[in-house]
């Protein structure tokens, strides 16, 4: 059973020892990321992290630890107390751990690996599976929108970005599953918005679990080109 969602993003400058004497320009996103995960903190001490990665799908159910040693500081961080360290831990999930080692340490969180292209259809099948698993837990879900925002984005300027992007922001505060499950995989993929299977998922979980679920928007803008959204939805 899923009853809180916390949606965040995945750069690197999300964590201080990362972005020395730069800290200060990403503290808003960041005390976004931080409030987002107390919440779900709060509301369960189990996490799936659901995430994209080119790996393919995967499903990380033993608790793993990593590094942001690849990021140029040898920053450890785990998915749960003890847990071993993966050399080649993808970003989300560095990111994940970072979250919970910051605000809620007694958390425990398993991982949902996703293929960045894979179809809205099988993104909401994925989504109610984990909804009808054993047990109580918070879906922590990790995705950056496009990465084409402007000139001297990652992905360069593409103006489609802008609606796209407003069209993520919209449904995450409204907490509407029909909206994101509605964004086009190509467009999507063209823009480098990684953060579209992961959400597609969450619609996928709270369709399945039905209610009436409310959301809240905590950040949405696109520092450095790349949209980051961060909200919170609860039944």
């Amino acid at each position: 059973m899923v009853d809180m969602v916390a949606v965040v993003p995945s750069p690197p400058l999300l964590v201080p020892q990362l972005v020395a004497g730069r800290a200060a320009e990403t503290a808003e996103l960041r005390s976004a990321c931080l409030r987002a995960a107390s919440r779900l903190a709060d509301a369960a001490d189990r996490w799936i992290v659901v995430a994209a990665d080119p790996g393919g799908r995967r499903t990380l159910v033993q608790p793993v630890g990593g590094t942001f040693v690849g990021y140029g500081v040898d920053v450890p961080v785990a998915l749960a107390p003890g847990a071993p360290v993966k050399p080649d831990l993808p970003l989300p999930l560095l990111i994940a751990g970072w979250l919970r080692g910051e605000v809620a340490e007694h958390v425990v969180a398993a991982a949902e690996l996703v293929p960045p292209d894979l179809s809205a259809e099988e993104c909401r099948a994925i989504g109610a599976d984990l909804a009808g698993g054993a047990g109580s837990a918070g879906l922590l879900v990790v995705g950056d929108g496009a990465i084409t925002h402007t000139q001297k984005a990652p992905g360069y300027l593409d103006r489609r970005a802008g609606p796209f992007d407003d069209r993520v922001a919209d449904a995450l505060a409204a907490a509407d599953p029909h909206a994101l499950l509605a964004l086009d995989v190509r467009l999507a993929t063209e823009l480098g918005a990684a953060g579209r299977a992961p959400w597609q998922v969450l619609a996928g979980a709270t369709l399945a679990l039905g209610g009436e679920w409310h959301g809240e928007r905590l950040y949405s803008a696109a520092p450095y080109g790349v949209a980051y959204h961060v909200a919170v939805w609860w039944l």
